[in-house]
């Protein structure tokens, strides 16, 4: 039962706070010109590893579950994920600037 609240958790908070950071980036792409319609999805993964590291590092230690195998990701693992999700969020306006 703690798991299937576990799964209920992570799936209203990936929901609450990615629908947020969303919203917040199509705004900034909107405003720098840039149609999220066609890159979107570059944002969407972005948010997805930015909301796994979170989850990984910080917010698991916070639920239900406290079964086996509950543990940090490595440092170098999340500076790697985080340049990453960095690299994805800036793709769209280096395109907009090398394109025209």
């Amino acid at each position: 039962m703690r798991v299937l609240l576990e799964l209920i958790r992570i799936i209203i908070m990936f929901a609450i706070v990615g629908s947020a950071l969303g919203y917040i980036l199509e705004n900034v792409y909107l405003e720098m010109g840039i149609h999220p319609e066609k890159l979107g999805s570059i944002g969407f993964i972005a948010i997805f590893i930015l909301f796994f590291v979170l989850y990984r590092n910080k917010l698991q230690f916070s639920g239900w579950y406290k079964g086996k195998g509950i543990e940090k990701l490595p440092r170098k693992v999340s500076q790697i994920l985080i340049t990453s999700s960095i690299v994805l969020l800036l793709i769209p306006p280096v395109l907009k600037l090398l394109l025209g």
